[in-house]
């Protein structure tokens, strides 16, 4: 049975794979339920950045499938095939943040409070960071850059609802409604960082 490293414990191979299984279909899941929980927050609000965050999830839905294929095969063309898919997924991500944030900041779209938004994108961000560590710790386990370079999207997932979060409680506590898209602008950064990487890069 093959064995690799695993910080300083030596595991078998076949069960980081099934490790990775695991966290891809964790994410998977809370995704699934996300978007319907997310529905509900945003039409209640009127929010554009609860509606936008469900596309996200949508987003991270499309990367997590792309891994369980990786994860299901072997060889390098599928793993280059696997981030192309995945650095797609990153283009998408940081053009719709682009222009939700310009929209919203343009038009001056002031949403209505939402406490489930508040609650759901805390407990979504907390759960993200989780996933990304496991992730970014488990590719790096197997060498599967598919892996590692997923975890890095589902940690702009938790970025994002941190930001969403941080624009609905500012906009609930100091009417900051602008709060929420500017920090947006960082994420799309970070986004078009990750595209550059994995098409131009060292992968």
């Amino acid at each position: 049975m093959r064995r690799v490293e695993d910080g300083n414990v030596e595991v078998p191979r076949i069960a980081l794979l099934r490790r990775g299984f695991a966290l891809e279909y964790a994410t998977l899941g809370w995704n699934v339920v996300g978007i319907a929980v997310l529905a509900v927050a945003a039409i209640n609000a009127r929010s554009v950045a609860l509606a936008g965050f469900g596309l996200d999830s949508l987003i991270e839905i499309g990367a997590s499938t792309v891994v369980i294929w990786e994860l299901s095969g072997s060889g390098e063309e599928r793993q280059k095939r696997g981030l192309r898919l995945i650095g797609v997924g990153f283009a998408l991500l940081a053009a719709y943040l682009l222009v939700q944030s310009t929209v919203v900041l343009a038009t001056g779209f002031r949403p209505h409070h939402s406490t489930l938004g508040i609650v759901w994108t805390a407990i979504t961000a907390a759960v993200m960071f989780l996933l990304a560590f496991g992730k970014a710790r488990t590719g790096a386990a197997l060498d599967n850059p598919v892996l590692r370079t997923e975890g890095r999207v589902t940690l702009i997932d938790g970025l994002l609802a941190a930001a969403v979060l941080l624009g609905l409680v500012l906009n609930v506590t100091q009417g900051w409604w602008w709060a929420d898209p500017a920090a947006g602008y960082v994420l799309v950064y970070y986004a078009a960082r990750e595209v550059r990487e994995i098409f131009f890069g060292e992968h």
